[in-house]
């Protein structure tokens, strides 16, 4: 049964009555007590009527929010906890509550890389004492992939803080393909993670072109006297719509993607899509095979997540991606008709 605002300002204004055992409580007093909190605490006026406190009181003698208080009536009018070190702030949780406490500690130790969140690290690391102490041990029951030691984590921090102080960069950057540092002067935007890598996402700040930095390949950042600008072309919250991945300009647009696939790799498809637009087009009832479409920008990442089901799928268009999809199937076939041995004397 949930409480509702209100109802938890009576409970607890009850609860502080019940304890105090240096005065004496009637029906009439703690009736009192709730319409002076509420007016305290929310500025309503209208009071609390004897009929409210009374079922409070009985709500919170059963166990229908977990309290069981132990409320009595003595010299047939006055109210009192039989338990004087009672309080309803005091209640044990219950096994359920401990396992749903663990796994949102579980979840926020993945904030750890961020120093934004070293505060509540700390609180988080006091919660799980507590339910070290409360709860038996147990070994971990969720696992999140993560890579230790990943270069470019140590930029999370300074990164997050430019771009809330609205702070132009400039930013030595090496590409995989590049023997020397470049340097990009930008207006930064937004932190993206994406399969264990971060990238920064920024404009350049000579033609706004929209540029994506992996932090691993990050060499330098200082920032600089140029005056920040916002991209109006760069919607955050929709930008990423039509993409798998992070490989996308601002004018690029999206396309109709459809695939065929066998039987066995239709059901992982169809249970996991390769992306939120994904469409059942069809099945074949002889062999259970299916044809899918997804409404995506064309990237490298999407690529990558096509050549991943090997033999399960083939593309059937645009014809851009079929001949693509081809002569990287043509390259691997090549590769393996190499002889391992000349592999490992190279």
């Amino acid at each position: 049964m949930p409480a509702n605002k209100n109802a938890l300002i009576r409970y607890k204004t009850i609860d502080n009555c019940l304890r105090n055992r240096y005065r004496r409580w009637t029906i009439d007093d703690l009736v009192e007590a709730c319409s002076d909190a509420l007016y305290d605490c929310e500025g309503i006026c209208k009071g609390v009527s004897l009929r409210t406190v009374q079922n409070d009181i009985q709500l919170m003698r059963s166990d229908k929010l977990g309290y069981n208080a132990p409320i009595e009536v003595y010299d047939h009018k006055y109210y009192r906890y039989a338990d004087a070190d009672y309080s309803i702030t005091n209640m044990p949780l219950s096994q359920s509550d401990l396992e749903v406490m663990q796994e949102a500690v579980d979840l926020l130790r993945q904030l750890e890389d961020f120093d934004q969140f070293a505060e509540m690290s700390d609180v988080v690391s006091r919660l799980q004492d507590k339910l070290s102490i409360t709860q038996k041990s147990r070994r971990p029951i969720i696992h999140f992939d993560n890579v230790p030691n990943l270069r470019g984590l140590r930029l999370l921090s300074p990164l997050y803080n430019f771009i809330a102080r609205r702070q132009t960069l400039r930013i030595g950057y090496q590409p995989f393909s590049a023997r020397e540092p470049m340097v990009y002067t930008i207006y930064p935007y937004l932190l993206k993670e994406f399969r264990n890598r971060w990238f920064l996402f920024g404009s350049k700040t000579t033609d706004m072109v929209l540029y994506n930095l992996a932090l691993d390949r990050i060499q330098s950042i200082e920032p600089c006297d140029e005056p920040y600008r916002d991209n109006p072309d760069f919607d955050v919250s929709h930008f990423f719509d039509d993409v798998i991945g992070v490989s996308k300009n601002l004018h690029a647009k999206s396309c109709q993607v459809s695939f065929w696939a066998t039987s066995e790799q239709s059901q992982y498809i169809k249970t996991k899509p390769l992306h939120p637009s994904q469409q059942l087009v069809s099945t074949n009832p002889a062999d259970h095979s299916c044809i899918f479409s997804i409404r995506v920008v064309i990237n490298f990442e999407l690529y990558s997540v096509l050549m991943s089901y090997g033999p399960g799928i083939r593309v059937l268009s645009p014809q851009i991606a079929v001949d693509y999809m081809k002569d990287r199937l043509r390259e691997i076939t090549e590769l393996y008709e190499i002889d391992t041995e000349d592999f490992l004397h190279h």
